[in-house]
């Protein structure tokens, strides 16, 4: 097992203090680059180490080193060459570029040379669309590269040479690039000395410029607020907004107060089950009355019941269309409508018995 140097845990600590006492989880991030940059990849020892020092479990530190794929799991090159082959650079010759360097290297996706210098891999957009195809070494652009100039690039570094990135500062091995992204200077004599944007981002700064469009004034200083000041701070606003609102308006008089009645409420139709609306609509009998709750009368609807033609009229329609196909009715039957138009009109049920029974209920036993 890997025992980490004093260097490392130095800059542990001091990656640790740049957070409030009780988000220390936070700095899991850097934490995982900085020992990435002693190993040069997330060994199981990392694991326990980052682990260790936030007060975590294994499987939390494991969990979130697998899910990006900036942290390596095995052993890594000197420098990684990543090919973007998504959609626009893949268009523009992307996968043509990454199977020669496949081919010339002898390695595949994740793949590193026999000698240690080059990992290969493919990319899943490196965010430079307006440069594609674009190809990284150790996150270093090389803007619209071409199959012979991505063999150019790999061979000199073979050879112990560091060639120029097309924006950006000069090249830096996996494990220098690590120390950065853990939030450390790179300080390598004229490290930042060369390089330059490209001509896309300065059209954009450019236009920008042009239009007045920039961005809101903010203080890179501003302390991390603590979770419990945050709290405290969201409390406050929570009082302050509650405190602003107007008072609230008078309820309106209830109706029984208003009139004086004494009737009870009887549920509007809106408030009857689904299941009673859905019995009611497939076959209406207007002279049972179905309550929402047992105990409850519902008087009997006082409409008048359609006219005859019109029931005539539909029953002629029925007949006159008979379903295509499996023979079933297509809705209603007219015996049944007619049978309940009578029943109805006459003011009895279909067992002949008044629809309100003895308990009042209205419902047919």
């Amino acid at each position: 097992m890997s025992t980490f140097t004093e260097e490392t845990r130095l800059r542990a600590r001091e990656i640790i203090a740049r957070y409030p006492a009780d988000r220390s989880r936070s700095a899991l991030l850097p934490l995982l680059h900085l020992v990435q940059s002693e190993e040069g990849y997330v060994s199981p020892a990392g694991v326990e180490f980052c682990a260790e020092v936030l007060g975590l479990n294994k499987a939390q530190v494991g969990a979130v080193a697998t899910f990006y794929t900036m942290y390596k799991r095995k052993p890594t090159g000197e420098y990684l060459v990543s090919v973007c082959t998504n959609t626009m650079c893949d268009v523009l010759g992307g996968q043509k570029v990454y199977d020669a360097l496949a081919e010339h290297l002898g390695v595949g996706h994740e793949e590193t040379t026999a000698d240690g210098k080059i990992t290969l891999e493919h990319a899943e957009c490196l965010a430079a669309c307006d440069y594609g195809p674009v190809m990284t070494v150790n996150y270093d652009f090389f803007d619209n590269v071409e199959p012979q100039g991505a063999l150019d690039v790999v061979e000199e570094l073979r050879a112990g040479g560091r060639p120029m990135p097309t924006r950006g500062a000069r090249l830096c091995t996996l494990k220098e690039m690590a120390v950065q992204l853990a939030g450390f200077a790179d300080e390598r004599d004229g490290a930042v000395a060369d390089g330059g944007p490209g001509e896309p981002s300065l059209r954009g700064l450019r236009l920008a410029e042009q239009h007045g469009v920039s961005v809101p004034g903010f203080d890179p200083k501003t302390p991390i607020r603590s979770k419990a000041e945050a709290d405290r701070a969201a409390a406050e606003a929570k009082a302050k907004a509650e405190a602003a609102k107007p008072a609230p308006a008078p309820e309106p008089a209830k109706p029984e107060a208003a009139t004086g009645s004494t009737a009870p409420d009887v549920k509007a139709p809106d408030a009857k089950s689904p299941q009673v609306r859905t019995a009611e609509t497939r076959q209406p009998d207007a002279a049972t009355a179905v309550p929402d709750a047992l105990g409850t009368k519902i008087p009997v609807d006082g409409s008048p019941p359609v006219p005859r033609d019109a029931q005539a009229a539909e029953a002629a329609g029925t007949a006159a269309n008979p379903p295509a196909g499996d023979g079933k009715p297509a809705g209603d039957a007219a015996g049944a409508q007619e049978r309940n138009l009578k029943e109805a009109e006459a003011g009895t049920g279909a067992d002949g018995a008044d629809p309100a029974d003895a308990n009042g209920s209205g419902v047919r036993k």
